[in-house]
């Protein structure tokens, strides 16, 4: 499928309706989907409306925007309205919102076509959508491997071509890494930026709203629809937003002025060769565009794993107590009392990775236990983002690998949950600290797999961040391979 800009031209010469450019969305889509599993509903029926509506518009001699018509996947735990919401879990399963999120309620109104809710991680809680209740997506790259997660789905439908952008949200690196796995470029904004309203929260201090595209242009175009203040959002940012993609240039600043620094905590052990190669030969090229590359230490980087999982199951244990069997959503029947009905109905519709979660948040935060556990946890992620400020007063933008090895076999880990929590331990102290990061493609191992480099930017720099990694993509061919799935 064409990009986003090259669809725009279609459309507006008129060589290509929205209507066409939706149903070539929705054949992939049904041709792919039995050995995909990208998508947990297609509206089929909504997004070919909405397409008759461009085309409506189209055909008056209206002016569109450059998301008008385009089909776009969006991660199945934001709200929209009159589609079901499931967040992959059981205990949704008939959930219909009176609501959008604020995220595809803008999307809708710049005309982008809904071709269907992706799949995830239930509750977006795990690093493979292998905890989906429904179905495990596949990595177009390799159909035994895991898409990485939680918004699996969105990337793989991306790689795929079943739709031109998606949507995905980013806790722990739940955009990054999935994009490293699919060799698609995928951005979790800084805190804030993109408002929450609508998004089924996870851990809400951690949880933000982000972009996937097959090219960093199209992460940026769907980024600048998608931020901006919103009320209905206490902890949305009012802030002045540049023009994300208009900003990107195929080279950097003047040579020498622009510093980037290498976290060197993230290389050595427990990193795959062929991934620590990948992404030292794509800093190796960085340097030819003309930055300066300095060795920068983030020493509690090593801490955000542990840090990460005492704070992140607390708020989840808080969230997830709405889901009690009352309010909405799935009701255990073999209930005698209401104690009774609570337990059943969570016991029955959770699965195993949430149930861990909570339980895990659930002790942390228990009397007795606050102290020694998540006030000590959040004195620590304090300490992360300082380290963090420190880097930033010496570079201009921070490079690491986004995973530590490229996909993984579907089953290899899911007997082991340590093992898949520490595939983010690239990502994670991202979301601590709040800042924007970026994962793009930079190679592939010896099976065919993609590798993906982190840029990480200072808060609200996604212009630079965009920049730097457009410049790189440019410079490259990895963001034109194609999974051989296509």
């Amino acid at each position: 499928m064409a990009s986003i800009r090259e669809l725009h031209k279609q459309l507006i010469r008129k060589e290509r309706s929205a209507v066409e450019i939706t149903q070539e969305a929705l054949n992939c889509i049904a041709a792919q989907e039995p050995k995909l599993h990208s998508f947990l509903c297609v509206t089929s029926e909504h997004a070919l409306e909405q397409a008759h509506q461009v085309d409506a518009k189209i055909a008056a001699g209206e002016e569109i925007g450059l998301l008008a018509g385009i089909p776009i996947g969006i991660k199945d735990n934001m709200c929209t309205k009159g589609i079901p919401t499931t967040c992959a879990s059981r205990i949704l399963e008939n959930f219909v919102p009176p609501y959008s999120s604020t995220v595809t309620q803008k999307l809708s109104d710049a005309g982008a076509v809904m071709v269907g809710k992706t799949n995830l991680d239930e509750f977006a809680m795990g690093g493979s959508t292998e905890n989906s209740a429904y179905h495990i997506t596949a990595n177009p790259w390799d159909l035994e491997r895991v898409p990485g997660g939680s918004s699996g789905g969105s990337a793989a439908a991306v790689a795929a071509g079943e739709c031109t952008v998606a949507i995905g949200s980013d806790t722990g690196g739940s955009i990054r890494q999935p994009a490293s796995f699919c060799g698609v470029v995928g951005l979790k904004p800084t805190y804030g930026l993109v408002s929450r309203f609508g998004l089924v929260a996870f851990a809400s201090s951690l949880d933000q709203i982000g972009p996937f595209g097959r090219t960093v242009e199209d992460a940026a175009i769907l980024l600048g629809a998608i931020v901006g203040h919103d009320p209905k959002d206490s902890t949305s940012l009012n802030v002045e937003i540049p023009d994300y993609a208009q900003l990107l240039r195929p080279n950097f600043r003047p040579r020498g002025v622009l510093k980037i620094g290498v976290i060197k905590e993230t290389f050595g052990e427990g990193l795959d060769s062929v991934v620590e190669q990948a992404v030292t030969k794509a800093i190796g090229q960085l340097q030819e565009l003309g930055a300066e590359i300095h060795i920068i230490s983030c020493p509690r980087f090593r801490y955000g794993v542990p840090t990460y999982y005492i704070i992140a199951p607390s708020e989840a244990s808080a969230n997830l107590a709405r889901y009690d069997g009352v309010k909405y959503g799935f009701r255990a029947s073999d209930a005698d009392n209401l104690l009774s009905m609570y337990t059943h109905t969570r016991a029955a519709g959770f699965g195993p990775e949430v149930k861990r979660r909570i339980m895990l948040g659930t002790y942390a935060l228990s009397a007795g236990y606050y102290d020694a556990y998540y006030l000590k946890a959040q004195k620590v992620r304090t300490s992360i983002k300082k380290d963090f400020e420190r880097a930033f007063e010496q570079v201009d933008i921070l490079v690491c690998p986004t995973a530590p090895t490229t996909a993984f076999k579907a089953g290899e880990k899911t007997a082991d949950p340590l093992s898949m929590y520490l595939l983010d331990l690239m990502t994670i102290p991202v979301n601590l600290a709040g800042l924007p990061a970026i994962s793009i493609p930079c190679g592939f191992d010896d099976k065919g797999l993609p590798i993906g480099m982190q840029l990480i930017g200072k808060v609200l720099r996604e212009d630079l961040l965009l920049q730097v990694a457009y410049a790189y993509e440019q410079s490259t061919e990895w963001h034109k391979q194609k999974p051989p799935l296509n």
